[in-house]
């Protein structure tokens, strides 16, 4: 069994060294002209910059992530905000993007990463702060997947849907996007900031009717949705992909040619689980993707935790013996905890019961990192890092 927690292991390693944002910003950088301001943000936005800076030393650079994910670096403001929860900080940064980009005299670099949605809050006229935080908590729990979420956001914000395009105008945007969409369409990643919008008023507003959001939604929301609005104009820019869930995939694919691959996992993550289950091979199955958790419970935990544990039960239930299992995010964090994912194998289960803990219960409750879960919490870590390799969040 050590043997296969160690394979697992490997590839997943594989996995987030094909997504480390410093490699895949260097690889594409020669593609882009001499900038005369860098705007980073998103959970990579240090790695990222620290990557543009070394090719284009002493260009103003204006950094926003979160604040678990703080960095120093040199001739560049960082500027701390909320994840996954936007706050009053966001906010203050997302001005600081768009007055940055409004006062540029030349080429902008713009360094997009996952969670760039959630850190630049910048509120339409009528629609506040704490509108947009209600929102949001509302789309975290709700189920939808990321485009339907970024569908929505994009509808109540200055800076997404191409926001920062148009405050940038008539500067020429080149920007380098590490994507944490599945299927890698550039209007949802960080909400489309220098891409078209994924769509109208009244598509966002059929997307909350439908998952039965839409009577809670503060008001001045329900508002503005509610008018006819056509899709703003989006002016040009040279967007470049440079690293993707599938590139991660491909590159465990490459270092295990035997393996079984499958096609990207999505939607509810207890049928997910199923789905795995069912398509697992023998010897080593990867895959990749981004499950959906709808919460009902007040628990603690995150997307790769949970799909974890339903995994143990669903192999439990086919009598499966001898195996093991890893699920984790490449930015190495799993909804608001320290753990990137999970590792669980046909042990899992039984060792939760020796601890006193129900699976049963803590999934209900959606308490997939709670102590009775994590009992192994601190025998794995991964490497994940800003600036410089650092030992980071654990697999619970």
């Amino acid at each position: 069994m050590e043997e296969k927690r160690a394979l697992v292991r490997r590839m997943f390693d594989i996995a987030v060294a094909a997504a480390d944002p410093f490699a895949a910003v260097s690889r594409q950088i020669d593609k882009v002209a001499p900038p005369a301001l860098i705007v980073a943000f998103g959970k990579a936005a240090g790695n990222m910059a620290n990557a543009a800076l070394v090719r284009f030393k002493g260009t103003p650079c204006l950094v926003v992530t979160n604040y678990e994910n703080a960095c120093q670096l040199d001739n560049a403001t960082v500027l701390l905000a909320g994840h996954p929860v936007p706050n009053a900080d966001g906010a203050t940064a997302a001005d600081a993007v768009l007055a940055a980009a409004a006062a540029a005299d030349g080429p902008i670099l713009v360094l997009i990463s996952g969670g760039g949605s959630s850190l630049l809050p910048a509120p339409i006229d009528g629609v506040t702060l704490d509108d947009k935080i209600a929102l949001n908590k509302l789309l975290l729990s709700s189920g939808l997947d990321i485009v339907q979420m970024n569908l929505v956001r994009q509808q109540v914000s200055r800076i997404k849907g191409g926001g920062l395009l148009r405050a940038a105008s008539p500067n020429q945007v080149t920007s380098l996007i590490l994507s944490d969409v599945i299927g890698d369409d550039l209007s949802a990643i960080a909400s489309g900031p220098t891409s078209a919008p994924l769509g109208t008023a009244a598509q966002a507003r059929a997307v909350l009717m439908t998952a039965g959001l839409w009577d809670v939604l503060p008001a001045n929301i329900q508002t503005h949705l509610s008018k006819n609005s056509a899709v703003p104009d989006v002016l040009a820019a040279t967007n470049i992909l440079v690293g993707s869930n599938a590139m991660s995939v491909a590159a465990m694919a490459a270092a295990a040619p035997t393996a079984t691959v499958l096609p990207a996992i999505e939607g509810d993550v207890k049928q997910a689980a199923h789905r795995i289950c069912s398509m697992a091979q023998q010897g080593v199955t990867l895959w990749g993707g981004e499950t959906t958790v709808a919460l009902r419970g007040t628990g603690q935990g995150g997307r790769n935790q949970e799909l974890s544990l339903r995994i143990a039960k669903e192999a439990e239930a086919r009598g499966w013996d001898n195996w093991c299992c890893l699920q984790g995010g490449s930015d190495g964090r799993d909804g608001p905890t320290d753990a990137a994912g999970g590792l669980v194998d046909q042990g899992t289960l039984t060792r939760i019961a020796a601890a006193g803990g129900d699976v049963d219960a803590l999934l209900a409750n959606n308490d997939s990192w709670a102590k009775q879960v994590c009992i192994q919490k601190n025998s794995f870590y991964i490497v994940y890092c800003i600036v410089v390799f650092l030992s980071a969040p654990k697999l619970c």
